[in-house]
């Protein structure tokens, strides 16, 4: 018999990391039309840049993992896309997916009335990064309702608040160090992202008495997020939105942290 699942008091928002990646390939259109279908309102996304600049929806260095083709994403330019199948490797089912632009992703998020958490892959180049992805959102007629800028590269970060001093960014941590909330404050961040074996109570009730929120990553099993919920996180990744969505134990369909 499956273990109840206390109901946490205040559910962690849940947030389909590089969309339902679970169950349709990551960091593609597909995968944030399936966690849209599901009732999720936030995905989280990747996004580095190619050869020539273009910013697209892709987590490594290279191709090789989660596509057809091989070698390093600094070698194309815009016009190679068109050659790049990110479904196939994952499932014949989406053989012909897309490696999908930021510009597609954001028409995407705004028909489907998502919100998103754009993290920032610099791959060594923080400052360009940063520059193409900010100057594409400043330039749309329309963006996702809600948007959060989040990386590991604090510098990517550092040229984000410049050029937006009000957007929301968040820093990403495998462990809390030393540092951290003075790196959180001279960014003017609204939370931090940390990895899930490294949060507890004593990081949320830091963070909090920072005025951070705390979002953890990568949190696939629903005893898991019952632990970070009632140590007090705010928010959860995941590749499997369906495990949380619509489940009654977490007190709500869609669950708003």
């Amino acid at each position: 018999m499956e273990t109840p699942i206390p109901r946490p008091a205040h559910p962690p928002r849940i947030v389909a990391h590089r969309g339902a990646s679970g169950t349709a390939p990551e960091n593609t259109l597909a995968a944030f039309r399936a966690a849209s279908a599901l009732g999720a309102e936030w995905v989280e996304f990747d996004v580095t840049l190619l050869g020539d600049g273009t910013p697209v929806i892709h987590h490594d260095a290279t191709l090789d993992r989660t596509t057809n083709r091989s070698g390093p994403l600094s070698a194309l330019n815009a016009s190679d896309l068109a050659e790049i199948d990110a479904g196939a490797q994952f499932d014949a089912r989406f053989t012909g997916e897309p490696l999908p632009t930021l510009e597609s992703t954001l028409d995407l998020l705004c028909a489907e009335g998502l919100c998103a958490n754009i993290e920032l892959k610099p791959h060594g180049t923080p400052d360009s990064t940063a520059q193409a992805v900010m100057g594409l959102l400043s330039a749309r007629p329309r963006a996702p309702d809600r948007v959060t800028v989040s990386s590991f590269d604090h510098d990517a970060l550092e040229v984000v608040r410049r050029l937006a001093p009000a957007l929301p960014v968040a820093l990403l941590f495998e462990r809390l160090t030393d540092g951290w909330q003075e790196r959180a404050v001279a960014l003017r961040a609204e939370a931090i992202h940390l990895a899930a074996d490294a949060a507890d109570q004593s990081a949320a009730e830091a963070a909090h008495a920072a005025g951070l929120a705390l979002r953890c990553y990568t949190v696939n099993d629903p005893a898991e997020a019952a632990r970070l919920a009632h140590a007090g996180v705010d928010a959860i990744f995941t590749d499997y939105p369906e495990r949380f969505l619509g489940d009654d134990r977490w007190g709500a369909s869609r669950l708003v942290g």
